[in-house]
Order: C-alpha cells, then sequence, then structure tokens
C-alpha cells in the first residue's frame, strides 16, 4: 500500500480568537497543510522552524517580521489575505529566495457593496435616525433629520481599479454622475457601461462631486494624498468615503476639516492606526462615520480568500507558477 503523502507545514495565526480564522475557514486550510499555530511555534522555534514552507497571513498576522523569517529557513511563500500588500517588504522578502501572493479580484464585490454602504447610511443620516429611533427618551420624531440625495449627484472615484470600477457599476444604478482619476485612464468601452467621465485633474474632481470615494493602493505616491489643501476644493456639502487605506488621507487635516464646515461628513472604512486611540480627536466628531476595517468581512468572500491563499501556498511549494505572484519593482 502507498505511503500517504505527508501534507506540506504553514504557519498560521490562530484557530478562532480576535486575529484566527473561523473553523470553517480553518478547515480549508487543514485539507491542504499540518499548520501550526504562531503561538504553538513561538513555544519551540528550532522544533518547527524548518518544517514550514508556508506562512499564510490573515488579518496582517503572523507579521513576516526578518525577526520571524530568519526562524524559517525552508519558507517558500507569504501568501496574505486581501488585495492590499504595504504591510509587506516584497523586496526584503523575496531577497530570501520566499515569494509573496496576495488574494484580488476576490474581495472587490464586498469591498464595493460597503463603500456603497457607508456612503447611503452617512448622504441619508441611517445611524442618526436609528439613535433616534431607539432613544428612550424619543416621544416625538423629529423633522429634522434632512439627508443629502443620492440619486442623480455627481461622485468622484479616486482609483479606478477593480474595487473603483465595481462602485462605480453600482453608483450607475442610482443615477449617479461618476468622475473618476485615475493613474491611467480605462477604456472608452469601460467608461460607457457605467457612463464615468475621466478627470485627468485630481483637483477638478474634488471641486465637482458631491461624493468623493478613494479606492486606491497605498503607495508612496497615495500616502497623504488628500490633505488640508484638497479637503479645501471639495465643496461644503460634500462627504468623503475613505474604503483603501487609512495612510492615504491627513486624518490631522480631515479632523480640522469635519470641524470647520469645510467638508460636510465622512465615513471611513478605515484608519491609522486600526483602531484609533480612544482619545483620537476624531472620535469626537458628530459628522464622521468610522467602521472598523470590515471592507471584506462576510463570510462568502472570507471564504474564497482563504481559497486563494491555499491556492497561492500550495503553488510555491510544489514549485509552481504563483497564480497571484506580487514582485518587487
Amino acid at each position: 500500500m502507498a505511503m500517504k503523502e505527508e501534507k506540506p507545514w504553514a504557519l498560521v495565526s490562530e484557530i478562532g480568537g480576535e486575529h484566527g480564522y473561523l473553523e470553517e475557514l480553518a478547515d480549508i486550510v487543514k485539507q491542504h497543510f499540518q499548520i501550526i499555530c504562531y503561538r504553538e511555534f513561538l513555544q519551540n522555534p528550532v522544533l518547527h522552524g524548518h518544517k514550514i514552507q508556508a506562512l499564510l497571513m490573515w488579518k496582517y498576522c503572523p507579521a513576516a517580521e526578518p525577526s520571524l523569517l530568519k526562524l524559517l529557513p525552508s519558507l517558500k511563500v507569504v501568501a496574505s489575505g486581501g488585495v492590499g500588500i504595504d504591510h509587506l517588504d516584497v523586496r526584503f522578502i523575496n531577497s530570501l529566495g520566499v515569494k509573496v501572493a496576495n488574494t484580488p479580484g476576490v474581495v472587490s464585490d464586498s469591498t464595493a457593496d460597503l463603500a456603497m454602504g457607508l456612503l447611503l447610511a452617512s448622504a441619508r443620516k441611517i445611524l442618526e435616525g436609528h439613535q433616534i429611533s431607539m432613544d428612550p427618551q424619543t416621544i416625538n420624531i423629529p423633522q429634522s433629520l434632512m439627508g443629502v440625495e443620492v440619486t442623480g449627484s455627481t461622485l468622484g472615484i479616486i482609483g479606478m481599479g477593480e474595487i473603483g470600477y465595481k462602485i462605480a457599476q453600482r453608483s450607475k444604478g442610482f443615477e449617479m454622475k461618476i468622475l473618476y482619476h485615475n493613474r491611467t485612464r480605462r477604456t472608452a468601452d469601460d467608461e460607457q457601461a457605467v457612463g464615468a467621465s475621466y478627470c485627468d485633474s485630481l483637483d477638478d474632481l474634488l471641486r465637482r462631486s458631491d461624493f468623493v470615494m478613494i479606492a486606491v493602493k497605498l503607495t508612496s505616491d497615495t500616502t497623504g494624498l488628500i490633505g488640508h489643501r484638497e479637503l479645501s476644493l471639495m465643496k461644503p456639502t460634500a462627504i468623503l468615503v475613505n474604503i483603501s487605506r487609512g495612510q492615504v488621507v491627513n486624518q490631522d487635516a480631515l479632523f480640522k476639516a469635519l470641524q470647520s464646515g469645510t467638508i460636510h461628513e465622512a465615513a471611513i472604512d478605515v484608519t491609522h492606526p486600526e483602531p484609533l486611540p480612544r482619545d483620537h480627536p476624531l472620535l469626537g466628531l458628530p459628522n464622521v462615520l468610522i467602521t472598523p476595517h470590515i471592507g471584506i468581512s462576510t463570510y462568502s468572500t472570507a471564504r474564497r480568500i482563504v481559497e486563494k491563499m491555499v491556492e497561492n501556498a500550495l503553488a510555491a511549494v510544489k514549485g509552481l507558477p504563483v497564480p497571484n505572484e506580487v514582485k518587487h519593482h
């Protein structure tokens, strides 16, 4: 009888817990890998280190720090969940002969859905309405809860990659006028399909938009992209939505703009750091809506991310081309 081939070893964060995999997601990994949790690994790195060929990074854990990587001499791949790779030093990891992979594509729908949720919730004062409806002191419903019309308004999308484009598709259903600013212009067919107009100038987009949606990747070019000057160009009635990364917006400038009425409101799924310190001034403002980086937090998206991580990791371990390899440029 042929010996059953032993599964390759993978290092994961934990099962359950704050940074861990839900049981059913851990099961997907276990079908293909022998897994060891980070805490268990740290108890005896010498015993386990040389066996581990894949590091599966979920919610940024375990972090691919040089101190950890040097304990993993047989490592072939760091497979990260999600599309952003700003938490990875790709050049350094590649220099060790280790591949890096992410999971683009599978995160786009859920992130675009949340973007629309944030836009609608802030435009139509859904949270404030909920608080009034639930408040034990409410006897009469105030007529003052006036929101901003979404239908027919102008949406400016900064970053028209896969997620930005999905946001445009959804916004078309709301009959929004869509402007976008991107490093490279999309094809005429892409533009026509969603009725989007290209803005060569970011300033022009900021001046014209009722809603400004940030959907860029975090790079050295996009860090601090939206600061005092950019916010001051926006309409005082405008709402800023950010589903990319906290570092794209200068948070001090955002606080001042919201406090002074330079812009009407902000709805953000990302901050820097996450979570913000509990005494951060943004948390004291009535016109900001913050969610805790839940853009990809749905069961079906989480499952697809883990499946993709496993697919990438297995390919690397077997020496095959890695479907979503990220190389240092």
